[in-house]
């Protein structure tokens, strides 16, 4: 486009006046030359029928003498500026008012014939080689009892229609030269509003094909120009975005599985070298378990991400008690709460509140939510699981009085792999992508999750589903 674009643009640009002149010169010299040598015979034909139907006539009736009809022709010669003739169908001169009458010398055209007039009342030419110049002929017949008795011939020189034409033309030419340097603003506002707006995005996407994604460019422009740099430099920055976070997963997945894995190679080689005694096996055994079901978990969340990744969340949705799924969550989590000595408060509006929704993966919610909490909770603290109605939609709340989340990681919690700095300490077997999941789960549904939390005070998550109601089918 920088080499060759702005280049066909100038190209046209000169074309198009190169062609206007060419026209001007041609078709329209041709068609102005036409149209004068048109109203020329026209006029003259008027003056010609005239003379025809009054001194001619007369004259050939014997009503007027040669000599008052050459006087009258004298006069119409000079105000015409056109010779006129008088002149039998034998081609015979009669009269010519550009010559004195001479009774003694007979004229005559040669090869005179007025079938050349057939079709029109004018010709150009040198009328049967009688003149030394182009001239318009224009032709009236005089007629007596229906029979014609001769022709009134007014010629005039090509010479003055062909300077009329000339001076029209140099208006012409005036005007396409004028239309030809106002069109260079059209140029002007090309290069200015399309060229190098164009010019600037194509060396952007040069520099974000050769890597350099963070490279910045302005285009100051309302229109699809501006519209399509603004859409570009949005795409460049979500594939940086994109690029980050790639490099972001692939780190916090190699260190997410490079500990564990480390971990069950040094007990391992322990044993086999015999730095673990055999009685402590069951001991070590039990941690390497326990690293093993580590891996899987993280395993399972990533298949799970590639899933929503690659088809979405596909639900399966059913009408069910919301309330039942939370006792039911809440009692596979018996195990940890007591282990952290954690009282669970359910909280749950009427014994059965139907919702629309996917079961299976709204208990994955529930499930992660809950698990967060446990984590995250001192001992002998307190869990409060609860539903609200509203507007015909359900609010689960989960709130916990752990150790809360930074402010500063509020909008971050929901990233692939992100773990606070407080949550590392205490969320050692975490993989960061709980939260990851529940969110899409939760949008998958078209409903919305919120976080409120305090630093050191504790932690409520809350989420909203349909209610189903008994009236819809």
């Amino acid at each position: 486009m920088r080499k060759t674009l702005y280049l066909k643009f100038i190209m046209a640009y000169l074309i198009f006046g190169v062609f206007g002149f060419i026209m001007v010169a041609t078709f329209a010299s041709n068609m102005t030359l036409e149209r004068l040598k048109r109203e020329k015979a026209e006029s003259l034909y008027k003056e010609a029928t005239l003379i025809a139907d009054t001194y001619a006539s007369d004259l050939y009736n014997s009503a007027i003498s040669l000599d008052t009809v050459k006087n009258q022709l004298d006069y119409l010669d000079v105000y015409l500026d056109s010779q006129i003739w008088i002149i039998n169908p034998s081609g015979r001169m009669i009269l010519n008012s550009a010559e004195p009458i001479n009774l003694d010398e007979e004229k005559v055209v040669d090869g005179f014939d007025s079938t050349i007039m057939a079709g029109s009342y004018y010709v150009t030419g040198r009328f049967f080689g009688y003149f030394d110049e182009d001239m318009l002929s224009v032709f009236a017949p005089i007629t007596n009892n229906y029979k014609v008795k001769g022709y009134v011939v007014i010629h005039t020189s090509l010479t003055g229609i062909n300077q009329s034409k000339e001076s029209l033309l140099s208006i012409a030419y005036i005007l396409l030269i004028l239309l030809f340097l106002l069109s260079m603003i059209i140029l002007i506002f090309f290069t200015e509003f399309v060229y190098i707006p164009l010019r600037k995005i194509t060396d952007a996407t040069e520099q974000y094909a050769s890597g350099n994604l963070h490279y910045e460019f302005t285009v100051d422009s309302d229109d699809e120009i501006g519209y399509l740099a603004a859409a570009l430099q949005y795409m460049a920055s979500e594939i940086a975005k994109a690029e980050d976070n790639q490099k972001k997963f692939v780190a916090n997945v190699s260190h997410d599985f490079r500990s564990p894995l480390t971990s069950i190679k040094g007990y391992l080689e322990a044993m086999l070298d015999g730095t673990i005694p055999p009685e402590m096996y069951e001991k070590y055994l039990g941690i390497v378990l326990n690293e093993t079901e580590r891996l899987t978990k993280l395993t399972n969340s990533l298949l799970t991400l590639n899933n929503l990744n690659v088809r979405g969340v596909v639900l399966e949705k059913s009408v069910f008690d919301i309330n039942r799924v939370i006792r039911d969550t809440a009692a596979s989590a018996e195990v940890q709460l007591r282990g952290k000595k954690i009282e669970l408060e359910l909280i749950l509006t009427g014994d059965e509140m139907l919702v629309y929704a996917d079961m299976g993966k709204i208990q994955q919610v529930l499930y992660n939510l809950l698990d967060n909490a446990i984590k995250f909770s001192h001992t002998d603290s307190s869990i409060k699981i609860e539903t609200t109605v509203k507007n015909q939609k359900v609010f689960v709340s989960v709130k916990d009085s752990g150790i809360g989340i930074p402010k500063d990681s509020l909008k971050l919690i929901w990233d692939r792999f992100y773990k606070t700095d407080l949550s590392r300490g205490k969320d050692k077997k975490g993989t960061g992508l709980g939260l990851s999941i529940t969110k899409e789960i939760i949008q998958a549904h078209n409903e919305h999750i919120n976080v409120i939390s305090t630093e050191g005070v504790g932690t409520e998550f809350i989420f909203s589903l349909m209610m189903f109601d008994d009236d819809e089918d």
